[in-house]
């Protein structure tokens, strides 16, 4: 944990943003690397997550239904996805990214 945090900034920031600071940065590129493992793992659980969702919703309509409007909501439900991984997520990355460097250090 980094000592020199300042308390305002951790009670502005949401609870995932702040256990995002607490983590060290990556700095090799085996840290760098499965940082952003992790973080594409979430954003794509997410949008997986989101796409559960929609499965039920009906959209019929004189503007609605169609292959074309199941393409543009996977579209839609991925850079949801990847905004919401980058905002925080739900801090599914952060516990990803400590067990691939645990199991990279296992491995060593």
């Amino acid at each position: 944990m980094e000592t020199g945090l300042n308390q305002s900034a951790l009670i502005t920031g949401s609870k995932n943003q702040i256990q995002h600071k607490l983590l060290a940065e990556p700095k090799t590129a085996q840290e760098i690397t499965a940082r952003r493992a992790a973080d594409e793992f979430e954003a794509i659980f997410i949008s997986q997550m989101l796409k559960s969702m929609s499965v039920g919703i009906k959209t019929d309509g004189p503007f609605g239904g169609g292959q074309s409007e199941e393409i543009y909501r996977d579209l839609m439900n991925e850079e949801l996805g990847k905004t919401m991984s980058k905002s925080g997520g739900i801090g599914m990355s952060d516990a990803i990214y400590r067990e691939i460097l645990k199991n990279q250090e296992v491995s060593k």
